[in-house]
């Protein structure tokens, strides 16, 4: 029942207070007040939009809504099945998370139950758009200046949380790489919960808080010296110490939460802009995150209090280097070369491809092989000839009209510098376009060197080896430098995670480290896929189809040709051989996790074989496994039994690998190399090997598979490092394939 009609010629003197204290107010009730005070006045409708600056149908629709439900008929009524309070974050995390096509506002708002209009003012207001295509604007308090935002810490104790981002100017070519999804959110946001499910301990003595946090930013200042460091606070309940943004002093800028935004959807929103803009942030960031908070989450809680949650991700190579580069640029070197072989078109790489694989050969055959029109290759022939990327060979007599000129690859068109990271040697190579090593030095890795230590140590190593092959060198071919490390490794950010052989290096951003002291193009790569992407390069025709490349090292790894080109997987990991090779064998440690086999360690594990076996190899054995391994090899190479014995029990096991990659793949072309694949071992690993691959898999009868060496010499890792510039610069792609080339 509608209550009685109001005259708005006689409103009681309280009506009129309350409406005259909501014009005071301002916000939306104002008008609506504002409508009725003059009404009450005998004032037209005409009269009252003209004063109010609003339409008559405003005007007409406050007036019958008074008239007919009174005072309470101006308060806000919520719509069905409509929130009347908007969360701006919750808005962007649907936005950015959205699957291709599912972004628009519209979508976006029948999903969350907001307006239209709403969302789209929130996604104006927040600069934020499906596809990422412009730097987004966070309105923190004072805001976020406008530029890429870079989730760079957390922080957390019982009291406070703190987001640490860091903040770089946009780079338009930068790479948008696909969001990991919601299922890394989710995961961040579940170990929040555990974090904060429990009970606050007490508060810590004078200053504590005050210290661990200080402690915390300078630690964050040191790690991102050329980031612009921005402290969100999420919560703190001012209790424990100072607030958090007094905390700090100097180099980390202090910003509330925007006002339409919890501090967990805040969370949410911020980590999904930054993995959807930056590939470098990778599943393993927010789950290394995830990790931290569970750990938090499970500790007493005096522990709790004593160790709050201190996370920094590491340095990535390819953000907030140009802000620091004027302190470093006397460590570097001027090897420029900035991919100085410009490549036309996608075609100018087919043909490329061709004349590499067939070594010499005719336009004529180039067309035939490709597909192009022989007036496209004429013309692109042309081009590479005139650039000197091409050369012409001998011409070829023609059984009729005129002789036929060949051309082939210039070999010194381009040069690359490749490193490889073994846990006990660096090998650095220059290599030119054919795969000839120009000049080579390998040094021993000193174990209890630091990070910082051994880096120096590369960056002193590739430099010596470019100076000495300087002469070699065409100006402008100098194309940069690849790098292959042991497994397994975070490519997207360039870390080397935590090779089972090299304890120092867990976590060690590399490419961010080398891209400090070299200017120039670098790529970062596993050592088995290097050694892969080398077999394919120069192995030219011989290596035109699939294979997978067996590399013998401190460690042995599998470096995957599938479809024509390096098989990397998810996370750039894919050929972590040695919990193949013991699952194949049933060999797993009482927590049914794969073990980490002897045998896939040939330096180490011939010799032990050996001296098992009853073969005296001397005292210094256990001192010098290179050594004890060049010995044993050497006997099996003139034929001893013992040493025969030894190694065909460790070819025997990375065998029973190799055979499960053959039949899972269904491949015809195991290839052998690395530096522990030698003379006197070589024959011997590649017949156990070839009885196991041919004699064992379901699908024998239908298929041969060959076992054969590597083209590439001992150093297969470094020759293979470089190659990956070559592969990155030249191999033809189709759009959505993109080279992994960083600058």
């Amino acid at each position: 029942m509608n209550p009685p009609r109001q005259d708005t010629a006689g409103l009681p003197e309280e009506d009129h207070r309350l409406l005259r204290s909501w014009v005071a107010e301002g916000g939306p009730r104002a008008t609506r007040a504002a409508v009725v005070l003059l009404a009450s006045q005998g004032l037209r409708n005409a009269e009252i939009a003209r004063r109010l600056e609003v339409s008559r149908q405003t005007v007409g629709h406050w007036r019958q809504r008074f008239d007919t439900s009174g005072m309470e008929g101006l308060r806000e009524r919520p719509r069905p099945g409509r929130p009347s309070i908007i969360d701006e974050a919750e808005v962007i995390t649907r936005t950015v998370l959205a699957p291709d096509g599912s972004g628009a506002s519209r979508a976006v708002a029948r999903e969350l139950g907001y307006s239209h209009a709403a969302v789209a003012a929130i996604r104006q207001r927040w600069r934020v758009t499906p596809g990422n295509a412009t730097v987004p604007v966070v309105p923190t308090r004072p805001p976020l200046p406008e530029a890429e935002v870079w989730v760079l810490g957390l922080y957390l104790d019982t009291h406070r949380a703190l987001l640490l981002v860091g903040t770089s100017p946009a780079a338009d070519e930068r790479h948008r790489g696909a969001s990991p999804g919601a299922d890394v959110i989710a995961a961040v946001d579940a170990a929040v919960e555990a974090a904060l499910k429990v009970p606050p301990s007490p508060a810590p003595g004078e200053g504590r808080g005050q210290d661990r946090l200080t402690g915390y930013l300078d630690e964050a200042r040191r790690r991102h010296p050329g980031a612009s460091l921005h402290a969100i606070t999420l919560w703190d309940t001012g209790e424990g110490g100072p607030q958090a943004e007094r905390c700090a002093r100097g180099g980390v800028v202090h910003h509330a939460l925007p006002v339409r935004t919890t501090w967990r959807t805040f969370l949410r929103a911020v980590v999904g802009l930054d993995s959807t803009r930056h590939p470098e942030s990778s599943h393993r960031v927010y789950l290394d995150l995830a990790a931290a908070l569970t750990r938090y989450a499970d500790r007493p809680g005096t522990a709790r209090e004593r160790q709050p949650v201190r996370w920094l991700r590491e340095p990535i190579a390819t953000h907030f280097a140009d802000a620091s580069r004027a302190d470093t640029d006397q460590r570097r070197e001027s090897w420029g070369g900035a991919n100085q072989i410009d490549l036309g078109s996608f075609n100018e790489c087919v043909v490329i491809e061709a004349v590499r694989l067939a070594g010499t050969i005719t336009r004529g055959e180039i067309s035939h092989r490709t597909g192009l029109t022989q007036q496209s290759v004429s013309r692109i022939s042309r081009s590479l000839l005139r650039r000197g990327i091409l050369v012409e060979d001998d011409r070829r007599q023609a059984t009729s009209g005129k002789p036929r000129t060949p051309v082939r690859l210039r070999g010194d068109a381009g040069h690359a510098l490749g490193i490889h990271v073994d846990p006990e040697v660096l090998t650095a190579v220059v290599v030119d376009l054919d795969g000839a090593i120009v000049r080579s030095r390998t040094e021993p890795v000193a174990q209890t060197a630091s990070p910082d230590q051994l880096v120096d140590h590369i960056a002193r190593l590739g430099r010596g080896v470019l100076s000495a092959a300087g002469g070699a060198v065409r100006p402008g071919g100098f194309l940069g430098i690849g790098v292959a490390t042991p497994g397994p490794v975070d490519v997207a950010s360039g870390t080397v995670l935590d090779p089972p052989l090299l304890s120092v290096w867990r976590d060690v951003p590399l490419l961010y480290m080398l891209k400090d002291r070299f200017r120039c193009p670098i790529v970062m790569e596993k050592d088995s896929s290097a050694a892969a992407i080398g077999e394919r390069w120069i192995g030219r025709n011989r290596r035109a189809r699939d294979f997978v490349y067996l590399y013998l090292g401190t460690g042995v790894g599998a470096g995957l040709f599938i479809n024509g080109d390096i098989h990397r997987g998810v996370s750039a990991n894919a050929g972590e051989f040695g919990q193949l090779c013991a699952v194949a064998l049933e060999r797993v440690d009482a927590d049914g996790r794969p073990e980490i086999l002897p045998e896939c360690n040939p330096p180490v594990s011939i010799p032990e074989t050996a001296a098992r076996l009853g073969m005296a190899l001397g005292p210094r054995a256990a001192h010098d496994p290179r050594g004890a391994h060049r010995a044993v090899s050497a006997a099996a190479g003139a034929g001893d039994p013992v040493a025969e014995k030894a190694v065909r029990q460790v070819a025997g096991a990375i065998g029973r690998g190799a055979l499960s990659l053959v039949d899972l793949l269904d491949i015809d072309l195991v290839v052998l190399g690395g530096p522990f694949f030698t003379d006197g071992v070589a024959d011997l690993y590649t017949s156990e090997i070839s009885r196991i691959v041919n004699d064992f898999p379901t699908a024998r009868r239908l298929r041969r598979v060959d076992v054969e060496r590597s083209v590439l010499s001992r150093e297969a890792a470094a020759v293979g490092a470089a190659s990956t510039i070559f592969h990155a610069t030249f191999t033809p792609r189709l759009a959505g394939r993109p080279a992994p080339m960083r600058r």
